[in-house]
């Protein structure tokens, strides 16, 4: 047996000659054979000993490798390798002195260090680099000429030799980008720091919905544009997520020029295993990217489908080795977006093959995606700062307890329940010879009570505008979390059924979607007045933009912290008026939107790790796709062998002659117990004979149309349908944390009032009673825009609805909408003046009511017409606080006749009267 050194040179050989190097011994040496040669033992000038590995490039020495056997630790081996550098014999051919590129190798492990960047520091990386990256790095210039890397836009030379990505870091311009949010900028100048700093990797944590992906776009622009970055992998989580980020690359324009991104780059999304080499940045899959290593095509339903569980049943992923077409160069900087899903076992392989600069973006961070960003957190910008800034919204939880939603049910003998086949949905009715009792977990996946969908939709669609968005007409754009796809199906049945409208209302958006593709509807959820309901699984869960979303509903409970976070932000996002309204044509403004939590899932506790701590609970689906990607771990095969071994007891022949076609002539049985025989390792004469039974064993589930096949086949289980058990609301209302959100906001408003009763004029006029003088609507809108501004972020309507919330027996016109006058309303209530909250309108029609009993008490009669008029004043005053005789000329008074009608009709009285109706109405 080889010896330990031995081994590793042999390793060490092997990784060169894959990166194209020529590897050769001294005595056959031939430096001009390939671009790159590497030497071995190669006699060093006297006091320096021998190069394990002596790198020349283009016929110049370049670098050495010191080579160490397995299981040594590299770190420290840089001043070995250093004193190699300097130790070339006179008079041989060499770019430098000292040589500027330094390997350490065991052929498991490797470092490098660059001679060439600023303050030289070893780094580890997966394999050797290609002789042609060396090659660019050391390219000699002629002051001012430029580098072309073959990959767009020219870099310009500072100086000899030609500068690498990091000194080109440190020489870029400032930021100058108005565009960008405070956080925004805060985020791209930290970043820029870091990599200046030389960390390898770097996390951004950023609210759902404060601009991640443009403040990515932002500063991948100027690394390309003036630090010369050669090409970017931007990789995201699921196919529809790489749709999407495409498009905000198309739609980024440069802040130096009027190019956008996509005019001055190309941009690949990557779809296929073919990379382009002239893209400056690549959108993938982080699948996507891993089968490419691989050396497989990726099955369409693992390019769709989230797989961050897949990632976690790997104790032992299925290594990435070196990939020739695919050199670890090939990328200087990885964007992975929604990283907390994308750094796990599986994953991880893809972001650690590349040397490249890591850049994580999440919302949610757990304690691992720090731990794998070496703590070095950039950036944090959390949901409670994005509110303050405008940047999010806020929201409240309206909670929904049923009373079978929390307890069960249960049927009596006697009577009768439908039992539905999954994959049919056909139905058939069985009385009950015993009691039939469920528990709320069974609900929706053995047991369906159509009757609890029902009261809680039910619920939703009595409270929706009256308690949680009162005095709309439009149903808000609503998303619902479902259990599962059969789930969703029974909850849009019944959303369409209790709302009383047609198809288009309200539409399931899974993956088995059918008819119109999923990323079509969700484009119609973002961009159209129809549905206005959406119920989805898992696929809109997470990075999905749709911002006129103004209610979150979870029919579905969740155990992971950082799931939950990312369901709840599909709310978060900010939208202009104007953009909500048209879609959703009564919303005056998105100023929070609303979680109607149907299943307690804001009070459960929720945990940092992944939602599978343990195989049972995962399914069937995601142990099927885990193999798909390698996995042949004991105890993920023994878990699918049991589920397919208890599957083939309840499927049909028929079923069983489709699965025996597709995989070539094996049954259920025959694949659980092929694979059971192949785990038992005393069966096997070597490692490798047990290995390859294994890869033989689920070699059929590799293909995807089996997987589907048995995905369906699981899918048929009987449902028990209870039509017989009736449910009933135990409550609806606004979660205690809404109640203290509007009581610090009723104080802080409050405490606003008292600090600026003397720098604000309406504050001023509200305060002295009698007015000393008339309140105008100017003043109004000043104290509007006080309190809209930051830090506060108020409007009448959320005040309004805060003590709504608080005091309701005093609040009248909670359900109507507010208009801006409302404010005065507000303040007179709020510094005890009125003691009730009066819709300002309504004041107004009370006191022209009083106003106009008077005028008859003193023999004052008004024709119908003059009537007329006086209410159209009214309704002016209401909305402006008061009027003035070039008023008439607008709306809606010039459709009458304006103020030459006015004046026919009042004559020489309508100065006193206008007089009149302001002091009266707006006191």
């Amino acid at each position: 047996m080889d010896a330990p050194e031995q081994q590793a040179r042999r390793a060490i050989d092997d990784l060169l000659t894959a990166a194209g190097w020529a590897v050769q011994d001294v005595a056959t040496a031939d430096i001009r054979a390939a671009r790159g040669v590497a030497i071995r033992e190669f006699p060093l000038k006297a006091g320096h000993g021998f190069a394990d590995y002596l790198l020349y490039v283009d016929g110049k020495a370049a670098g050495v490798i010191e080579a160490k056997k397995e299981g040594f630790a590299l770190t420290g081996v840089e001043t070995q390798s250093s004193k190699y550098t300097q130790g070339l014999p006179d008079g041989l051919p060499r770019w430098r002195s000292p040589l500027p590129f330094a390997f350490q190798s065991t052929g498991v492990e490797t470092r490098f260090t660059n001679g060439l960047d600023p303050e030289p520091r070893s780094r580890p990386v997966f394999a050797f680099h290609r002789p042609d990256m060396l090659a660019d790095w050391l390219k000699l210039l002629p002051a001012g000429s430029t580098l072309h890397t073959g990959m767009g836009t020219p870099i310009h030379a500072v100086g000899q030799p030609a500068e690498t990505f990091l000194q080109r870091l440190r020489h870029m311009p400032p930021l100058q980008d108005d565009r960008l949010w405070p956080a925004q900028r805060e985020a791209v100048q930290r970043l820029e720091q870091s990599l200046r700093d030389n960390r390898p990797r770097a996390l951004i944590q950023m609210a759902t919905g404060s601009g991640k992906t443009f403040t990515a776009i932002s500063f991948l622009y100027r690394l390309i544009k003036h630090a010369g970055a050669r090409r970017v992998l931007f990789l995201v989580d699921r196919g529809n997520l790489a749709d999407q980020t495409l498009k905000e690359f198309q739609q980024y324009q440069s802040p130096d020029n009027n190019f956008k991104f996509t005019e001055e780059y190309i941009v690949q999304r990557l779809q296929g295993n073919t990379l382009d080499t002239t893209a400056r940045v690549c959108i993938a899959t982080i699948q996507r990217v891993y089968a490419m290593l691989k050396g497989r095509e990726l099955p369409e339903d693992l390019e769709e489908a989230s797989l961050d569980q897949v990632g976690g049943l790997f104790k032992q992923p299925d290594p990435i080795d070196y990939n020739p077409a695919i050199p670890i160069e090939t990328f200087d900087l990885i964007v992975t977006d929604e990283c907390h899903r994308s750094i796990y076992n599986l994953w991880a392989q893809v972001l650690e093959y590349f040397d490249a600069y890591l850049i994580g973006l999440t919302a949610t961070p757990s304690k691992q995606t720090f731990g794998f960003f070496h703590q070095n957190l950039v950036m944090e910008y959390n949901h409670e700062m994005a509110v303050a800034d405008g940047v999010n919204v806020n929201y409240d939880v309206y909670r929904i307890r049923t009373a079978i939603t929390e307890q069960g049910g249960k049927v009596e003998a006697g009577y009768s329940v439908q039992i539905q086949e999954r994959d049919t949905r056909r139905k058939r009715w069985e009385q009950l010879d015993d009691d039939f009792a469920y528990d709320p977990a069974q609900l929706d996946r053995a047991v369906v009570a159509p009757d609890q969908i029902r009261t809680v939709i039910r619920t939703f669609r009595d409270r929706l505008f009256t308690d949680i968005f009162p005095g709309r007409t439009w149903v808000p754009k609503t998303l619902i979390f479902a259990k599962d796809d059969a789930h969703a199906e029974n909850i849009v049945e019944i959303v369409r059924e209790e709302f009383g409208k047609g198809n288009d209302f309200a539409q399931k958006i899974t993956y088995r979607s059918t008819g119109a593709k999923p990323k079509d509807l969700i484009n119609a959820f973002r961009t159209s007045p129809l549905p206005r309901i959406a119920v989805t699984v898992d696929m809109i869960a997470t990075g999905t933009d749709i911002k006129s979303v103004e209610v979150v509903m979870f029919m579905r409970a969740v155990k992971s912290r950082a799931f939950f976070e990312q369901m709840k932000g599909r709310g978060v996002r900010v939208i202009k008026p104007d953009d909500l309204q048209s879609v959703t044509p009564d919303a005056r403004a998105k100023d929070h939107f609303v979680i109607v939590d149907a299943v307690g899932v804001c009070e459960q506790d929720k945990t940092d790790s992944r939602p599978m701590e343990t195989k049972p609970t995962v399914s069937f689906e995601k142990l099927l796709q885990a193999v798909a990607f390698g996995n042949t771990e004991d105890d993920v095969l023994t878990s699918l062998a049991g589920r397919m071994a208890r599957l083939e007891h309840r499927i049909q022949p028929a079923d069983d002659a489709r699965v025996r076609e597709a995989t070539g002539g094996y049954g259920l049985r025959e694949l659980a117990h092929g694979i059971i025989a192949a785990l038992d390792p005393d069966a096997h004469p070597s490692p490798d004979a047990h290995r390859q039974a294994i890869e033989t064993a689920v070699r059929p589930l590799q293909d995807p149309k089996v997987r589907e096949l048995l995905a369906d086949l699981k899918r048929r289980d009987d449902l028990v349908i209870d039509t017989v058990s009736a449910d009933e609301v135990l409550e609806a209302g606004f979660s205690p944390d809404a109640l203290d959100r509007a009581r610090g906001m009723v104080q802080s408003f409050e405490q606003f009032i008292a600090e600026h009763k003397d720098d604000i004029t309406a504050l001023q006029v509200l305060y002295s009673l009698p007015y000393r003088q008339r309140l105008s609507f100017a003043a109004v809108k000043e104290l509007a825009e006080r309190i809209q501004a930051p830090p506060y972020l108020w409007n009448e309507s959320q005040l309004w609805n805060a003590y709504a919330a608080l005091e309701k027996s005093k609040v009248k016109g909670a359900s109507g909408r507010r208009i801006l006058t409302d404010l005065v309303s507000l303040v007179r209530f709020a510094i005890h003046q009125d003691n009730e909250l009066i819709p300002f309108p309504e004041r107004v029609g009370a006191n022209f009511r009083a106003w106009l009993a008077s005028q008859e008490g003193n023999s004052k009669q008004f024709t119908a017409e003059q009537r007329r008029w006086l209410e159209m004043i009214r309704d002016h005053i209401a909305a402006n606080l008061g009027i003035e005789p070039d008023d008439f000329e607008y709306a809606p008074f010039a459709q009458h006749g304006g103020l030459g009608k006015v004046h026919q009709l009042f004559g020489d009285m309508l100065p006193e009267l206008l007089a009149s109706l302001n002091d009266a109405l707006a006191a």
